[in-house]
């Protein structure tokens, strides 16, 4: 676990004069760490400081318990999405919805329409894609027109309907995505992180999830080839699906050479993303386990997770 400093030191280790600014900074600070080891460690942690920050709000008055409420809200949408991450469902959706009815009070429209979209997100990766779409429209009728949290919102539709299969709509959906991207205004902290690399990234795998591994793997190839290197969770999860991908396409010695490249990432980071989609690339590999490597790739996955017979 990550270390906690006392209460009444926080602003002073930080070198924060304000509880407003010490947050900030140490919100940032969680983030980086989870982007090199992944959730496990840093989810308690951000608990543990979200804990703090509730009960300074509570004894603030005026614009300083606003402006604490607005960063209690981040920190419970950061904590949605550490706990989806290590795949605890339930604590993801309690997080989340809790940083959703908090952004309704501070007024915070931005705010909201980002979280509507983390919720959109989160239903389809639990197997809820109709929800998914809907929460997905509320986000895109939310964010102002033309924003980069508009494009975040049509993405999340785009791979919902890639989920139940409607591939003509997936593919204009992804095309309507670009098209608002170019022209989008610069929304600060909204998406400072989208750009077309990233939407050819989720497009990749939403192809995978209509069946078209050659061009997914080719997508997943792509965003490795240009992810920066502090993502190192995420590299995981570029990986797990490249060689999924790859795998579906006939080619089971560059899938297992891949997979084990994630692998590693897997078991430093806990993060159930990667762990579950290398699980699911271990069913696939079973039929070809005496291709070059693919012994030794289900060897290593099972030193990390169980396996049924």
């Amino acid at each position: 676990m990550l270390p906690v400093p006392p209460a009444a030191a926080d602003m002073a280790d930080s070198g924060m004069d304000s509880p407003v600014g010490h947050y900030t900074h140490l919100r940032r600070v969680l983030i980086q760490t989870d982007n090199l080891i992944g959730p496990r460690h840093v989810l308690p942690a951000l608990q543990q400081h979200l804990a703090r920050l509730t009960a300074r709000r509570r004894n603030a008055q005026g614009l300083d318990a606003i402006e604490l409420l607005k960063l209690e809200t981040r920190y419970e949408e950061l904590a949605g999405w550490l706990a989806q991450d290590i795949g605890d469902e339930r604590t993801a959706h309690g997080h989340t919805a809790k940083a959703l009815d908090a952004s309704h009070i501070t007024g915070d429209t931005d705010l909201t329409a980002y979280i509507l979209g983390r919720k959109a997100q989160l239903a389809v990766d639990t197997g809820h894609p109709t929800d998914a779409l809907g929460l997905a429209a509320a986000a895109r009728r939310t964010a102002r027109p033309g924003s980069r949290l508009e494009v975040i919102a049509v993405m999340h539709q785009a791979h919902a309907h890639a989920v139940l299969g409607e591939a003509a709509q997936v593919l204009r959906t992804y095309d309507t995505a670009l098209t608002i991207l170019a022209r989008a205004r610069d929304d600060g902290v909204w998406g400072s992180w989208l750009d077309e690399s990233y939407i050819n990234t989720a497009r990749a795998r939403s192809l995978a999830a209509l069946g078209r591994y050659e061009q997914a793997a080719a997508g997943f190839d792509a965003a490795l080839l240009t992810l920066p290197a502090g993502y190192r969770r995420d590299r995981g999860v570029y990986l797990a699906r490249a060689a999924r991908a790859h795998a579906r396409t006939g080619n089971p010695v560059l899938a297992a050479r891949i997979g084990m490249q994630a692998i590693a990432i897997a078991s430093e980071t806990g993060s159930a993303r990667i762990i579950g989609q290398l699980d699911r690339l271990d069913h696939t590999l079973a039929s070809a386990a005496r291709e070059q490597g693919v012994a030794q790739f289900r060897e290593a996955l099972d030193r990390i997770v169980l396996h049924p017979a």
